[in-house]
């Protein structure tokens, strides 16, 4: 029977060398993110129930193990805001997939040279070595994104990187010929070699890019505007065996979008970003699009807070440039309303020390809203 193996290690060349042993012995990885606290480590080390615990130290072996099914190569704890994460649980099928079609989408070839500096705890930093691994590229491995070793690192042959746009901001773009853009949402202008990427842990990664699904990817909007995804490159079950997929092997993502006149996916945002007010349905990203160019103002997020007459209140959450004063409700009201309707203009603002944001840079809303209540 096959084992989980838990990997707390930084990135670098010993995390490769300990994924490459442990799939050799037909084990499955779970890279432990290490920069939780160690009593959340510990607790997410029990949802996952690996066999052996893998550090600096070397190998120990863990009470209440489970083990993982024939084929299965990764466990990857999804990003959840509250509660223990869920484990996704992808085949060695599923990340060949993946790691295929990302390499045809983007031409790569022999010469090539990956470079990873995200969290390997995140789909989004360990699909990037596991696309090394499977198409026999260069792969360079940093324990953190730091942009002096970014380009130490561009200097000696990377090419190819997966970032989110907080990092994109700190390096010349030039340096690589294709930049993965994803996590958080892309720069309104981002350069020529970046693509977006639309995906999710439970895909795999990326698997719509600049809007267009990858090779193999089915994607369908229902009517009521949510997200399903069908591909070899989903994954199998989470940790707990539930499976997330319906009778026809289609996966629901909890994310609203359309498709443009020209065949391309749109997506909104999550299900839970919507903010229902008096009736109309607001979006977000295009109101934070607008009071981000207001003076004074470094970062925003907009979320919907509970309110008694519309259901929800569009509430603009504002991080402020050093010594700037807020701005007025009204200019910023009057800001939103010259290029969205009406019912899209913020009723509320409260300034901020800062956005909450997942480990790849997600600004998390639900967050704001609930310290709000408190």
């Amino acid at each position: 029977m096959a084992d989980l193996v838990a990997l707390a290690m930084p990135g670098g060349p010993a995390f490769v060398d300990a994924l490459r042993r442990a799939w050799d012995a037909g084990d499955a990885v779970f890279p432990l993110d290490l920069r939780l606290p160690e009593a959340q480590q510990w607790r997410v080390l029990a949802a996952m129930a690996p066999a052996r615990l893998v550090d600096a130290h070397g190998e120990t072996t863990l009470d209440d193990a489970r083990p993982v099914e024939p084929g299965d190569a990764l466990v990857l704890a999804t990003s959840g805001t509250t509660g223990t994460p869920k484990g996704v649980v992808l085949t060695h099928d599923a990340v060949a997939a993946s790691a295929r079609a990302t390499s045809a989408r983007l031409g790569v070839r022999a010469g090539d040279h990956w470079l990873s500096c995200l969290p390997l705890a995140h789909v989004g930093g360990l699909s990037v070595v596991t696309r090394a691994l499977v198409a026999g590229t260069g792969l360079t491995v940093l324990p953190a994104f730091d942009p002096e070793a970014v380009h130490a690192a561009v200097r000696t042959g990377a090419n190819l990187v997966s970032i989110v746009n907080t990092a994109l901001l700190r390096i010349d773009p030039a340096w690589f010929r294709a930049i993965l853009l994803g996590g958080a949402k892309p720069p309104e202008h981002p350069p020529p070699n970046a693509v977006t990427t639309y995906g999710m842990t439970e895909t795999g990664s990326g698997c719509v890019y600049d809007g267009v699904p990858l090779d193999g990817v089915e994607v369908r909007v229902d009517d009521a505007g949510a997200i399903h995804v069908r591909a070899a490159l989903l994954l199998r079950a989470y940790r707990d065996g539930t499976v997330p997929l319906d009778a026809d092997g289609w996966f629901r993502t909890g994310d609203l979008g359309a498709w443009t006149p020209d065949g391309r996916l749109v997506v909104h945002g999550r299900e839970g970003d919507l903010i229902v007010t008096g009736g109309e349905n607001v979006w977000p990203d295009p109101i934070e699009a607008i009071v981000a160019r207001l003076p004074g103002v470094a970062e925003v997020a907009v979320a919907g807070v509970p309110h008694p007459e519309w259901g929800q209140e569009v509430t603009a959450f504002v991080v402020l440039d050093a010594g700037a004063s807020p701005p007025v409700l009204d200019a910023v009201r009057d800001a939103v309303r010259a290029e969205l309707p009406a019912w899209c203009a913020p009723r509320r603002l409260e300034v901020v020390a800062a956005l909450p944001r997942t480990a790849i840079g997600k600004v998390q809303r639900a967050a704001l809203v609930t310290a709000l209540a408190r």
